[in-house]
């Protein structure tokens, strides 16, 4: 099925293009390669892709900003490759939907692996069970559909980034558990590379703002001083 995996490339660095070009041919993924944020958004509209990997630094449109407009349009995990290392853009790139932030000069080896791993995430994989009926979770008027990767409230879709959508099943698959941030970044972000408090804290405020009725006094994803979160909300029994 990898073949079926098709992955938009967006770096104004050609050889960047080529080398993670070539080594997710290998993988047998369909490659798309732009060289500006213009690009990228005329290829995004033209195709259907399962992941995209953005440069934040971008002649005619910046990543950011791409990154910003297609959120307003698609949930696929969206990676933002840079040259930059400080806190304020990895913040800013994950505030407005990225789901992971990787850092040049990077290893290629590693950067296939996160690629693979939020493919995984990602992918709707119930297909291969058999099972007609979907895997959900409900809470009271919101309910969590595991294979469709949607969130609907109250009968209204909710939009979420994959990241976003994992860390909300993660948590909601064990209500009233309390989490420490590094617990949830090791869960929901597979790595022991880096333990990054600010990426768990800026999800859970994306997340409030989703799904809260006031972010300010969450009733969903509660905090629970000096340890960390948790989510609270009656299991429907129906």
């Amino acid at each position: 099925m990898q073949h079926d995996i098709r992955i938009l490339i967006a770096d104004d660095d050609r050889e960047i293009r080529d080398l993670v070009r070539t080594y997710l041919e290998r993988e047998t993924y369909r490659i798309d390669a732009a060289a500006d944020g213009e690009e990228a958004l005329r290829l995004f509209e033209a195709h259907r892709y399962n992941l995209i990997l953005l440069d934040l630094m971008m002649p005619k449109v910046d990543g950011i900003e791409v990154c910003r407009r297609l959120r307003m349009k698609t949930n696929v995990p969206i990676l933002m490759l840079t040259a930059k290392d400080q806190e304020i853009d990895k913040v800013l790139g994950l505030s407005i939907g990225a789901d992971d932030y990787i850092t040049k000069p990077f290893s290629i080896h590693e950067l296939v692996a996160r690629i693979k791993a939020h493919l995984r995430r990602f992918l709707v994989l119930g297909s291969e069970s058999g099972s007609p009926q979907e895997t959900m979770l409900s809470f009271k008027n919101m309910t969590i559909h595991l294979q469709k990767y949607t969130v609907t409230k109250a009968g209204e879709e909710i939009t979420l980034t994959g990241k976003e959508f994992e860390l909300l099943k993660f948590m909601a698959s064990h209500p009233e558990q309390v989490f420490t941030k590094t617990q949830l970044f090791r869960q929901v972000w597979d790595s022991d590379y880096l333990e990054d408090d600010n990426t768990v804290m800026v999800h859970i405020r994306k997340l409030r703002m989703k799904i809260e009725e006031d972010p300010s006094d969450p009733k969903w994803i509660q905090t629970v001083w000096g340890i960390g979160y948790k989510f609270a909300g009656d299991k429907d029994e129906a």
